[in-house]
């Protein structure tokens, strides 16, 4: 007996569909500050014409939408944002403290991530966090410039890393 792995891909594509017009209403509604007829008709033609352009493009699935992810991302976003204004007040006293607090480094990081999606938060979460910068993602490692040793040593430790690699355990 054949399965049927198109319908299953059909229900996949309608989901990812359905949460891409809620992703995309809340913004435009949340941009748009303005809620007469004409202006809400005219988000959701926006909306359904961008749906309909992505889905021709065949964009639409599961890497490029992650509903999956959501409620862990939302917890990482929590972490990264505390680490983010940690390493502001390291990037603030290393400047108060002058060029001899400022000892810039490039490295390599290892990078153990499977998924292209966990690799690209990785990368941008590292950039996000002051002091350092993603220069280029290879396979297995990341090159990383920091603005002093021990934010590159802190990269090294794995723990922005492991928290990646748990947004996407099921």
């Amino acid at each position: 007996m054949k399965t049927d792995n198109r319908g299953r891909a059909d229900r996949a594509d309608a989901h990812y569909s359905l949460y891409l017009v809620v992703v995309l209403s809340v913004i435009w509604l949340g941009n748009s500050g303005h809620y007469s007829p004409l202006l809400l008709t005219f988000g959701v033609v926006s909306v359904a014409l961008v749906v309909w352009i992505g889905r021709r493009m065949q964009v639409v699935d599961g890497e490029s939408q992650p509903f999956h992810l959501s409620l862990r991302l939302l917890a990482y976003y929590g972490w990264l944002l505390r680490k983010i204004v940690e390493s502001n007040i390291k990037v603030a006293a290393c400047a108060w403290k002058g060029p001899r607090a400022i000892s810039p480094v490039s490295g390599r990081v290892p990078c153990r991530l499977e998924s292209d999606l966990s690799r690209v938060i990785y990368a941008n979460s590292i950039t996000l966090t002051p002091g350092t910068v993603t220069v280029s993602l290879d396979d297995g490692e990341v090159l990383v410039h920091a603005l002093t040793e021990s934010g590159l040593a802190e990269l090294r430790e794995g723990e922005m890393e492991g928290r990646v690699a748990r947004l996407e355990q099921p």
